[in-house]
């Protein structure tokens, strides 16, 4: 080895080994936020109506069932309501009733497969309660014609659905 690569090697050892100047640092530290707002939709899905059928006059208690399609924040409360429809005649939602040519067919709207708890419009009272999943939830509709015993025809009503949260 020569004298110029030895003194090449004795700096570059002496430099590896040397503090660097340039070897500070500094730091600092910042926020990463998100808000995320509560929502739920009921129109999310299509609903499912609640379809009775083609049924003999002579038919009583008549059960259909439908579907309302919701999807909430989860842990969101949440609270279903069912108007009376557009056939009331002003007695509310224990008047419902779906119109024809010259009839109205009474009919009620249950939150139970038992159709014991009619489903109306008055929170705390007759709305169904949930919770929000955050994914699509199936809300079944349970529906019933007491007397089929009407003049033969066709029959609808409207209902609308209102989620509040």
């Amino acid at each position: 080895m020569n004298r110029t690569t030895k003194h090449l090697l004795l700096l570059c050892s002496a430099l590896a080994c040397a503090p660097a100047a340039w070897a500070q640092s500094a730091t600092t530290t910042f926020d990463v936020t998100l808000t995320i707002a509560g929502v739920c939709a009921i129109d999310t899905v299509a609903p499912t109506g609640v379809a009775f059928g083609t049924q003999p006059s002579t038919a009583t208690n008549v059960d259909a069932a439908g579907q309302l399609n919701v999807n909430c924040t989860p842990g969101l409360a949440y609270n279903i309501a069912l108007d009376a429809g557009q056939n009331d005649g002003g007695g509310g939602v224990a008047s419902r009733a779906m119109a024809g040519d010259d009839d109205l067919v009474p009919y009620q709207l249950y939150q139970d497969a038992a159709r014991s708890v009619v489903w109306g419009e008055t929170v705390g009272a007759d709305t169904l309660a949930g919770s929000g999943t955050g994914d699509l939830q199936a809300i079944p509709v349970y529906g019933r014609v007491p007397s089929a015993n009407f003049q033969a025809g066709s029959y609808l009503d409207t209902i609308t659905a209102t989620i509040t949260y």
